[in-house]
Order: structure tokens, then C-alpha cells, then sequence
């Protein structure tokens, strides 16, 4: 086991922790950026990114992660490749522990843990889990080329799903629970126009129905009106589930305070992390670990941002109290 001490450690590497890792960076903190079990965040399963700003023409999730940490490292960020399973916040320095087994110290931390996709709960779910079911597209898409898929959900997420399996698949099938749809209208205009999308209104599933043996997967699904109770079978051969998203935040329990949904809250117009409603010193929160309402790549990189300007203010305030 080893340990090492950082001035600045930043757990995550969405766009949230690669804005900190690059502005840190570049005030000279030399800063190491975990990069976690999912490296570049939830970018990194989206398809084609419209709105995130200097690009004229569309451009991947995955490629721009890349090109954020590539950016990060090359202004003098450490990535380390490891998970952090326990943290002490309220320790001096920070004090953390790694999957690895190294243990990671820190004058300061940035959390930009993000957020993990929502699962049904459904014991068919999990039985053929990775077998027909799955959370990510553009991960697993590709299996399903030329066959008919069916995607739950009715946010942004379920609609951009549809619409990137629609160029793949033979026929989607969005399965949603309401009558309308919520989110971007641009989105939701181009999955009312497109041929090889059929909208399941006011459903949900009942039971993901598959073959369960050694070389099998999902062969349909039975949906559940949600006003009627009336069921009905579909020929699928992949579910995607995009219902919504869970913050990262299970190893700050009980250390930081959070909303009733897991997100952790932070000082109004800061980044500052709170316990019992008290900032914790040298604690920062950015991106969509810390965001509930908004939940974009462009304001979780402003709060990364935000996250590193004020750590460099508060190392320096500490450097001037020691020296003074």
C-alpha cells in the first residue's frame, strides 16, 4: 500500500473535473484528476453533442472527453486510474482510499462524481442484464443492427437513445409512461418525424421476456397500460433503459449534506460543499453530482471551473495564515 499527497485532488473526470484539472493546472497546482470507473463521465455515452459551444458542426461525446483530459494532462494534470471507495472530508489533509489500495491525501478536494444511469428494478431486468438489456446505445447498439429495440424512458436522454438506434436498428419502440414527452422540443420534433419510431404513450414495462439459457437474451417485452392496466407484447430483441440518472454520491453520506434525491448541495452561487449546513473547508462540489436542475456539459464544466478558481483562493488564503 502507498500513499500519496496532492495539494488538489479531483475525484471524477467528466467535464466537470477535466474544466477543474485544466484550470488548477494552470494556476499551478499541479492537481491529480481520479478518473473513476466510468473515465470522461456520462459524455462518454452520448452520441452526437449539438450544444456544447465552439463547435459548428456536431461532434461525439466520446472524442470531446478525450480531448478534455488530453488537454487537462497536457497543462500538468496527473490522471490516475483508479475509484475512490472512502473518503475522510473533514480530515486535515482530505483523506481518501482507493480501489487500488493506495491511499490519497490532499490539502483540497473537487468532487465531480457525476451521476449513473437509473435502473427499473425489475428481476427480468437484472436477469437479462447485458443479455438484451442495457443502459448505453452507443455501448451497445451495434449488437442490435437490423433488429427491433425498444427504449424506456421520456426525457432527453430516452428520446437521443431512440433517435441513434433509429440509424442502426430496424424499428424502436420508445416506451413512455406519460402522455408527453419532457425535455428539448427539438428532440422531441424529431422523434414524432422519424418513420422507424413508434411512441408507446401512457406504458410501462411488465416484464422483459427472453430466452434464459446459456446462449440466450430478450426476445420481447409485455408492456403495462398505465391508465387501463391492459397489456400487450412487443417483438424486441434489446432493451435500452433511460429513465433518468442517480448522483454519485453513496461515500459522502453522513459527511456532506444532500437533497432528498442524493445530490449534494452546495452554498447558493458557489461550489462550496456543506455539512449541516456549514461549508467544509476545502471540500468543492461541481458538475451533475451538484446540479439536479440543470444537468448539462457546458454548466457542469462552468462549475469546474468555478471549483478550481476558488480552491486556488482558498490554498493561497491557507499559505498566507501559515506564513503569517
Amino acid at each position: 500500500m502507498t500513499t500519496q499527497h496532492h495539494k488538489l485532488v479531483i475525484i471524477g473526470s467528466g467535464a466537470a473535473g477535466c474544466s477543474a484539472a485544466i484550470y488548477a493546472a494552470r494556476a499551478g497546482l499541479a492537481p491529480a484528476m481520479i478518473r473513476g470507473m466510468q473515465p470522461g463521465g456520462q459524455l462518454t455515452i452520448t452520441t452526437e453533442v449539438e450544444n456544447y459551444p465552439g463547435f459548428a458542426d456536431a461532434i461525439e461525446g466520446p472524442w470531446l472527453m478525450q480531448q478534455m483530459e488530453k488537454q487537462a494532462e497536457n497543462c500538468g494534470t496527473q490522471l490516475v486510474n483508479d475509484f475512490i471507495k472512502e473518503i475522510d472530508v473533514h480530515a486535515n489533509p482530505k483523506t481518501m482510499l482507493g480501489e487500488s489500495g493506495t491511499t490519497y491525501t490532499a490539502d483540497a478536494v473537487i468532487i465531480a462524481t457525476g451521476a449513473s444511469a437509473k435502473w427499473l428494478g425489475m428481476e427480468s431486468e437484472a436477469k437479462f442484464n447485458g443479455r438484451g438489456v442495457s443502459a448505453c446505445a452507443t455501448c451497445d447498439g451495434a449488437f442490435y443492427r437490423n433488429q427491433k429495440v425498444a427504449v424506456i424512458g421520456g426525457g432527453n436522454s430516452a428520446k437521443e437513445e431512440a433517435l441513434y438506434l433509429a440509424n442502426i436498428c430496424d424499428h424502436v419502440t420508445l416506451v413512455h409512461r406519460r402522455d408527453s414527452f419532457r425535455g428539448e422540443q427539438i428532440l422531441t420534433d424529431r422523434v414524432l418525424a422519424h418513420d422507424k419510431i413508434t411512441v408507446k404513450w401512457d406504458s410501462a414495462p411488465d416484464e422483459i421476456l427472453g430466452d434464459e439459457g446459456p446462449t440466450g437474451g430478450v426476445t420481447g417485452m409485455r408492456l403495462k397500460s398505465t391508465k387501463t392496466g391492459a397489456t400487450e407484447e412487443i417483438d424486441v430483441h434489446g432493451v435500452f433503459v433511460a429513465i433518468g440518472h442517480k448522483p454519485n454520491t453513496d461515500i459522502f453520506k453522513n459527511q456532506l449534506d444532500m437533497d432528498e434525491t442524493g445530490y449534494l448541495d452546495v452554498t447558493a452561487g458557489t461550489v462550496d460543499a456543506l455539512h449541516n449546513g456549514q461549508k467544509v473547508a476545502g471540500v468543492f462540489a461541481a458538475g451533475d453530482v451538484a446540479d439536479n436542475v440543470y444537468r448539462q456539459a457546458v454548466t457542469a464544466a462552468g462549475m469546474g471551473c468555478m471549483a478550481a478558481l476558488d480552491v486556488n483562493r482558498y490554498l493561497d488564503n491557507l499559505e498566507a495564515a501559515a506564513a503569517a
